[in-house]
């Protein structure tokens, strides 16, 4: 059975755990670097948890921390992003993934959103046949930037209805 844990600032340790472990297993997926945040402090760990209007929740299979994903406030009114998403290789296909959505979708609405936005590194296939599955849709539109020799995320979007 999966279980959800949202986190608190206090709970940096387990963030900072499977954090590490996405950015070594999948570079690929993600803006932020590695060494950007290997070696940071417990403070640094700590801030990322303690962004105002924000949700962090990790995903718990077997006894064990398998997987993570934010939701995080957005300047655009009405709108949050989903970010950090991650499965560990022993959790994919098990449902993990769309409970972590599921969770950071339930967020929003009570949030007030009415739109939840990701991006998705071009040939992340396998997140983006996630996403779609969880009725996301491509925008067209190309995300911020990524570091030098990364292809800009696409942005993916999804209607949702507050509550």
């Amino acid at each position: 059975m999966i279980e959800l844990h949202v986190l608190s600032p206090d709970d940096s340790r387990i963030w900072r755990d499977l954090r590490l472990a996405a950015l070594i297993d999948a570079p690929y997926a993600f803006a932020a670097q590695l060494t950007g945040w290997q070696g940071a402090s417990d403070e640094r760990w700590r801030g990322r948890l303690e962004i105002p209007g924000s949700l962090n929740v990790v995903a718990v299979l077997d006894d064990q921390h398998v997987g993570m994903a934010s939701g995080m406030p957005s300047p655009d009114l009405g709108v949050v992003e989903l970010t950090s998403m991650w499965v560990g290789p022993t959790a994919r296909g098990r449902g993990v993934g769309d409970e972590l959505i599921s969770a950071v979708e339930q967020w929003a609405r009570t949030s007030g959103a009415r739109v939840l936005k990701l991006g998705v590194i071009p040939g992340n296939d396998f997140a983006s046949a996630l996403y779609r599955r969880n009725g996301f849709v491509e925008t067209g539109e190309l995300g911020d930037q990524t570091p030098k020799g990364q292809p800009r995320e696409q942005l993916m979007t999804k209607a949702i209805h507050p509550v």
